[in-house]
């Protein structure tokens, strides 16, 4: 599993599918920035909060994550 952050590398995958402001957060509503991608092919959406609170055990099994987090600190 690649982590955008982790790597400062972006694929033309990652580059296609950026996260908007009507991506919303799987457990609170509010705005994601980051997506998980799952095996079954599924996507969850998190906001920061949430995306850091779950993902020491969703990148047990995730295939992928995407996280434009970074984007809270542009000012």
């Amino acid at each position: 599993m690649q982590s955008v952050a982790d790597t400062g590398a972006v694929s033309d995958l990652e580059n296609a599918y950026q996260l908007t402001a009507a991506d919303r957060c799987d457990s609170c509503g509010a705005q994601a920035y980051i997506r998980v991608d799952m095996p079954s092919g599924a996507e969850l959406l998190f906001c920061a909060h949430h995306g850091r609170k779950y993902q020491e055990k969703l990148s047990q099994v995730a295939t992928g994550w995407h996280d434009e987090s970074a984007k809270l600190l542009d000012a």
